[in-house]
């Protein structure tokens, strides 16, 4: 502009001139200390799967005047996430603190790689970056966070709350616990006569839930379970659930164990009951991986046969998605519930159901949701067929098979049946 207005030629380079000494004031002001500012990820030991899993960061502004910070995490490859940024205000020698949330999907380890800390006064002409924590790793586990919410639950009686439900108890198990005195609503067919007659009384016989009962979670690691819903894998919705359920029948007092299998069988944990077991079934359960197989139910049959020797309550996570499929493997579920209680668990296609309930607009929507349907309706085929050959069923969604399989265990126990 200066060509056609000579005067502004001037006003530029004054302006120039006060840019530059700016820069210059700025600039020391940055880097005339060396360590102005301190920052820490604060990573826990384990992260777990499928859930919102919180980190913290500190940040400790030793500068003589307020900072403007923008805080980038380098975060593991796993979330696919590049935009993180976090920008705040810190006055001097404050200390700022703040946490943000990730939810990783796939077990395994994490690396986080610099926490990086860009610094600026309040001119916001230059930033200075400060680097920390070169790669942390962190371990990915199976869902405990939800097996301590249901077992606080289940201490705290708000069961309910999440679904859970009380079973109303049918019959009487065979574990004596006392004699007591009778109260208005007890069974008079516990009354003991030896006892009233001795005490001038009526008296009862009480009796508790069967102890020790071993129970066992079967887990399919065919290609079944592979099917991703919310991002997690079938796989990993059993393997959340399978944690959850065992620390629950550990406090019931139960034994528990587990089993893994597709081709042949990846692993075998024997029903123990004993707390501290539930860190070898947690272990155990990090190191599975879903294979590409087709499933051998033959081999389970033939398993459970020789290693599983009394009678048992057998969870078994598969998947099926037709009816034919279903049918092929029936003779070997046959043959395992002859001796024991096996409790067959498979997904809903929680797609196809939203789909259903979606209004067809056109031909071809018709289409796809008759087809949807159908295969809707085979998925509650498949609960009566089996039950027509006295096998217990649950046909659930994915992100309520926690809680639908321990309403399961908690009926079977009301019951009697095992």
């Amino acid at each position: 502009m200066s060509f056609w207005f000579p005067i502004l030629y001037t006003v530029a380079w004054i302006l120039t001139s006060i840019i530059a000494v700016v820069f210059c004031i700025d600039f020391v002001l940055l880097f005339r200390f060396k360590k102005a500012i301190s920052a820490r990820r604060i990573l826990p030991e384990k992260f777990s799967n499928s859930d919102e899993n919180p980190v913290p960061i500190t940040i400790n502004n030793q500068y003589p005047f307020e900072v403007i910070t923008d805080v980038i995490d380098e975060l593991p490859i796993q979330f696919q996430k590049r935009d993180f940024s976090y920008i705040t205000t810190i006055k001097s020698n404050e200390t700022h603190d703040f946490e943000y949330q990730v939810r990783p999907v796939d077990r395994g380890e994490y690396y986080f790689g610099n926490l990086n800390v860009f610094a600026s006064t309040k001119l916001k002409i230059i930033k200075r970056r400060f680097q920390f924590q070169n790669e942390q790793m962190v371990m990915v586990y199976p869902s405990f966070i939800q097996m301590q919410k249901y077992d606080f639950l289940a201490i705290s009686n708000q069961l309910t709350e999440f679904g859970l439900k009380k079973i109303r108890r049918i019959g009487h198990t065979s574990e004596f616990e006392q004699i007591k005195d009778y109260v208005k609503g007890d069974d008079f067919r516990t009354v003991n006569w030896k006892a009233t007659a001795k005490r001038g009384q009526l008296m009862v016989n009480q009796y508790q839930d069967e102890k020790s009962q071993p129970i066992y979670s079967v887990i399919d690691t065919g290609r079944v379970m592979k099917m991703p819903f919310n991002g997690l894998k079938l796989l990993d919705y059993a393997i959340n659930s399978t944690l959850a359920f065992s620390n629950v029948a550990l406090k019931k007092h139960d034994k528990v164990g587990m089993l893994t299998f597709s081709k042949k069988i990846e692993s075998f944990l024997p029903a123990i009951h004993k707390l501290t077991y539930l860190n070898s079934i947690l272990e155990s359960l990090y190191n599975i991986n879903t294979q590409f197989n087709d499933t051998d139910f033959g081999l389970l049959y033939t398993q459970i046969k020789r290693k599983v020797t009394h009678r048992s309550l057998l969870l078994l996570y598969t998947n099926f998605e037709h009816i034919s499929s279903l049918k092929r493997q029936l003779p070997y579920l046959q043959a395992i519930s002859k001796k024991h209680v096996l409790v067959v668990i498979f997904f809903e296609n929680t797609e196809l159901e939203e789909l259903i309930a979606e209004e067809a607009e056109d031909l071809q929507a018709i289409y796809h949701k008759t087809i949807a349907e159908k295969f809707a309706f085979e998925k509650r085929l498949m609960v009566k067929e089996l039950q027509k050959h006295g096998i217990q069923s649950i046909l659930t969604a994915p992100e309520k098979l926690t809680i639908n399989t321990i309403n399961k265990y908690l009926e079977i126990k009301a019951r009697g049946i095992l």
